[in-house]
């Protein structure tokens, strides 16, 4: 049985814009349905018309995670992850299961080893989002069920891939640790500046681009400890490798790590 809806006088909503992308909106009269446009009215006092996309309550601005929204669309997931950049200075949301990362261009303080060691044993969820949450728990699965784990880490040119890939074995190396005295969590995280040695170019988004995508199998011993690591897959991109065609933003797929 079909129901018909109604928006009323006030209803926020977001609207499609050619330089915001987005910008919210609120009626001005009631909408029903079966009309062929709403009225609307900016925040800066403008009006419009059309059909726009609902917005999420205030209390949901900023949420940690997009699966807890109201109503989960592009301008709702757009405005999260902004809010959350530009008031808390956070890079990281959760979709579910899904982390959701954005590149701020710059060194934060939150990849050191007592980070490592918080997120360490805690449940995803427990703690804000973060690349070292979603590492404990593929090490936390791995560890109990004795099943590989894989993460998959991908994103346009300048997202950040090489670096977070880089994060969650860094996680691994420290956690997890070695059976000798090697140092064999080096070695492994010592490996990538080796193959960006080759692998690399110019992209619109990122002047030093990986153009290249691994496959990196971390192995640990039934104490799941860090035992060796191998490439079992490497694709590179020769053809942008010595000149750019044309103005590409690139995209790609980084790493998984696993058990052996």
């Amino acid at each position: 049985m079909a129901v018909a809806f109604e928006w009323g006088w006030g209803t926020r909503v977001w609207i499609p814009d050619c330089l915001e992308v987005w910008k919210s909106a609120e009626l001005t009269r009631g909408y029903k349905e079966g009309d062929s446009f709403l009225h609307l009215r900016l925040e800066d006092g403008s009006v419009r018309q059309g059909l726009p996309f609902l917005r999420n309550p205030d209390y949901l601005s900023g949420e940690n995670d997009l699966v807890a929204l109201s109503y989960l669309h592009e301008p709702a997931v757009l405005h999260t992850l902004r809010a959350r950049f530009l008031e808390t200075n956070t890079i990281y949301t959760y979709c579910g299961i899904i982390l959701v990362a954005i590149n701020p261009y710059k060194q934060l303080p939150i990849y050191e080893e007592p980070v490592i060691y918080a997120y360490s044993g805690q449940n995803m969820g427990d703690m804000d989002p973060h690349i070292f949450a979603v590492a404990e728990d593929a090490y936390k699965e791995m560890s109990r069920n004795n099943k590989n784990q894989s993460l998959i880490i991908s994103g346009e040119s300048g997202a950040g891939k090489t670096a977070s890939a880089k994060y969650a074995m860094r996680y691994f190396a420290l956690v997890g640790g070695s059976l000798d005295d090697s140092s064999m969590e080096e070695k492994v995280l010592a490996s990538s500046p080796i193959m960006e040695a080759f692998g690399n170019a110019k992209t619109t988004r990122n002047d030093n681009s990986s153009r290249f995508g691994k496959y990196v199998e971390i192995c640990f011993s039934h104490e799941y400890r860090i035992v060796g690591a191998a490439m079992k897959t490497y694709l590179l991109e020769k053809s942008r490798l010595t000149f750019q065609v044309g103005p590409v933003r690139g995209r790609g797929c980084r790493t998984a790590a696993g058990c052996c």
